[in-house]
């Protein structure tokens, strides 16, 4: 039986793929769990003529995300915490703080799971922060910590 394939199935192929598999398990397990359908003629073309669209649709999201990881990559944020007298910082500074500060530096679309951390920020200075954006896109946004000043 040919089917083509709707999901990324790890060792069956990717979606748009026109694969030949057993009858009971393309009957029973391929098609009515929505991984794939019949490879007929009107499957074919409908499963092609979306992965087009998606295609396009990625291709413009991809232009959005670049113009965006430019936006980022001149971004400066500074985070106060509360720190000693050498510059350790009490505990250490966390992606949420940085979404926070990015939210107010008016990125309202960056998540704290898109930020990534090389190693945990535990002292003052500046450190370049990645951003994971879209599939292979990053930007490098500047993160200055500040000591938190104590009232008396």
């Amino acid at each position: 039986m040919k089917v083509i394939l709707i999901q990324d199935m790890e060792n069956l192929g990717k979606v748009g793929d026109i694969v030949e598999v057993k009858d009971g398990y393309g009957r029973n397990y391929l098609i009515p769990q929505g991984i794939a359908l019949p490879a007929t003629e009107s499957n074919v073309k409908k499963v092609k003529n979306e992965i087009n669209a998606l295609k396009k649709k990625a291709a413009k999201q991809m232009e959005k995300f670049k113009e965006l990881a430019e936006k980022l990559s001149s971004v400066r944020v500074t985070i106060k915490h509360e720190a000693g007298e050498e510059g350790k910082l009490f505990g250490s500074v966390t992606t949420s703080q940085i979404e926070k500060a990015l939210h107010e530096a008016g990125y309202e679309d960056i998540e704290k799971k898109q930020i990534i951390l090389e190693k945990p920020i535990r002292e003052t200075g500046t450190y370049d922060v990645k951003i994971h954006l879209f599939q292979d896109i990053e930007a490098t946004i500047t993160v200055d910590v500040v000591p938190l000043k104590k009232e008396k």
